[in-house]
């Protein structure tokens, strides 16, 4: 009989928790597609203070992201086309920038779209997270080896493209490791059990 009273006590308890995290998840959505929903082209004081408020919360725009490395990419291959010595290791660097960047993206859509309830029951999706951080790690590494090459750089107009591409690159990847910290911080029932088993 108290074996009885003791289940139906956790069962009640996990339906609880279960009904409060649907409509948590729902709210969430519900204030998300009023943000979309007021649709501007020009950003305002409110949209950019919504994209800070979206990264401090580990939200990261995986279009711009798209696009500031599809632009350093470009950068970088006009100046390899520029450049003779170095043209050939930075145009290496770039392609290899571009193809990170098509697996960076769909690790971090695959982690942004997840299930909030799984999430909320298992934790976050922490394969692609895995995978994000191998991205990381390869990126700083192209990094440095664009800051070696740099030195070699004799124009000092390319030489300050090149730098100004690095840091907006050094940027998106502090955005990254933000986004990844933030998911892995999220709250979870059983996260801790998943955790334990993805080492």
């Amino acid at each position: 009989m108290l074996k009885i009273k003791n289940s139906l006590s956790v069962i009640s308890i996990l339906t609880i928790i279960f009904v409060f995290s649907l409509i948590l998840a729902t709210n969430a959505k519900a204030v998300q597609n009023q943000g979309m929903n007021q649709g501007q082209d020009t950003p305002t004081v409110g949209e950019q203070n919504q994209e800070q408020n979206q990264a401090e919360q580990g939200q990261i725009n995986t279009e711009q992201h798209r696009g500031t490395v599809a632009n350093f990419v470009q950068s970088l291959l006009q100046i390899a086309n520029r450049e003779g010595g170095i043209g050939e290791q930075v145009r290496i660097i770039a392609q290899q920038q571009n193809q990170s960047a098509g697996t960076t993206i769909q690790a971090m859509e695959k982690v942004q779209t997840r299930n909030k309830i799984k999430t909320f029951l298992m934790g976050t999706d922490y394969k692609n997270l895995g995978a994000l951080r191998s991205e990381t790690v390869q990126t700083k590494n192209r990094l440095e080896q664009l800051k070696r090459i740099m030195e070699n750089v004799q124009n000092e107009g390319e030489k300050t493209e090149l730098q100004s591409q690095i840091q907006t690159l050094e940027q998106e990847q502090v955005k990254i490791e933000n986004f990844i910290k933030t998911q892995e911080s999220k709250f979870s029932l059983f996260g801790w059990l998943v955790k334990l088993f993805n080492r």
